[in-house]
């Protein structure tokens, strides 16, 4: 397994602006939220009540994921009314066009004063790419699970997803094999692989500019899952029909 390129917290719009992609570990994440690894892992037990996806369009039973919507405007954050998740289908080829009702986030995780801290720093990252401005934020808790033998972190293959910034967050790894995560130009040729494994790695990438994905996880143990919180921030407003 090739380990994540890490890149140092001070460093990181300049990384992002340079390459369209940057990754923090544990440390810097911390450093940026001014916290403490062992606050973050108090969240764990969220991703134990994920309720299974209904919309996976390929027969899978793998995932299991809560949804959530809010606008950040500078230090201010603000949960809107649950609303569906829908993406265009040149976006996500396999759940595109559709409207996609998934139970909301937990309010304890959506409460924590930490929370939004994660959502204000993603937005200041997301400022410093294309100028301050409201962002509009998706936040999607995930668990997939090898019950059934093998377990797909993105079905829909190497993509983007249609906003500014995308945040993937490595929440924790349990009896898994697999799970590589490969980066890739939009428009060039240049791409890099990697597996996250150490909890709460942060992959930040500049929408526009790459696409990505996670590769197939294996059982490797019994139980064996693999959980991230994906966090999207898009300008101008959610997407939607």
């Amino acid at each position: 397994m090739l380990s994540p390129p890490i890149t140092p917290s001070p460093q990181i719009d300049a990384a992002l602006q340079r390459q369209g992609h940057a990754v923090l570990d544990v440390a810097g994440l911390s450093e940026r939220l001014d916290t403490t690894a062992a606050a973050l892992d108090r969240w764990r037990p969220y991703w134990d009540r994920l309720p299974p996806d209904q919309h996976l369009r390929d027969g899978g039973r793998y995932r299991r994921r809560r949804h959530g919507c809010f606008v950040v405007d500078g230090p201010r954050v603000e949960a809107v009314p649950h609303r569906a998740h829908w993406q265009p289908v040149e976006y996500n080829a396999l759940h595109g066009g559709i409207e996609r009702w998934f139970e909301p986030i937990e309010a304890g995780l959506t409460d924590d004063p930490l929370w939004r801290r994660l959502l204000v720093m993603l937005a200041e990252r997301a400022s410093a790419l294309r100028g301050p401005q409201p962002w509009y934020v998706e936040a999607h808790p995930f668990r997939i699970d090898t019950e059934g033998g093998i377990g797909r972190p993105t079905p829909e293959g190497a993509h983007r997803d249609g906003v500014d910034l995308v945040a993937v967050m490595l929440v924790g790894r349990h009896h898994v094999k697999g799970g590589e995560t490969r980066v890739f130009e939009a428009s060039g040729p240049h791409g890099l692989r990697f597996t996250m494994t150490a909890p709460w790695t942060t992959l930040l990438l500049d929408d526009s500019r790459v696409i990505h994905e996670s590769t197939p996880i294996q059982p490797d143990g019994e139980h064996g899952h693999r959980d991230t919180l994906v966090i999207t921030l898009r300008a101008g407003g959610f997407q939607g029909p």
